[in-house]
């Protein structure tokens, strides 16, 4: 039989903050939401999309294990590809709603 292999992590590993920089440096606004949410999202322990859910009521949870956060009160999206086996967080896209309405936000 083989082996079970558990990757029991205290919390998410988002990977990686530098497009998020790269995008407060020019909407100085998302700044502190963008933080709020990097800070916030590192202390949780996600296993299914519903415990997104939980903390974040207007997340959208989309196919291809994809959310989709409003930033800055809804003024900028966020895209995130998870993986919930290995507690990873993938920042996929982060942009105004123009440039969200403009990608396939399942496959990128």
């Amino acid at each position: 039989m083989g082996t079970i292999v558990s990757f029991d992590t205290k919390s998410m590993r988002v990977i990686a903050i530098k497009p998020l920089r790269e995008f407060w440096k020019v909407h100085h606004d998302a700044e502190t939401p963008l933080k709020a949410w990097y800070t916030e999202v590192k202390a949780e322990k996600w296993m299914k999309p519903n415990d997104i859910k939980k903390k974040y009521r207007s997340v959208s949870i989309i196919a291809n294990n994809r959310a989709v956060f409003n930033i800055s009160g809804n003024k900028y999206r966020l895209v995130v590809a998870i993986k919930y086996d290995f507690q990873i967080v993938y920042i996929r896209f982060i942009g105004t709603h123009n440039q969200y309405d403009k990608i396939n936000v399942k496959e990128i």
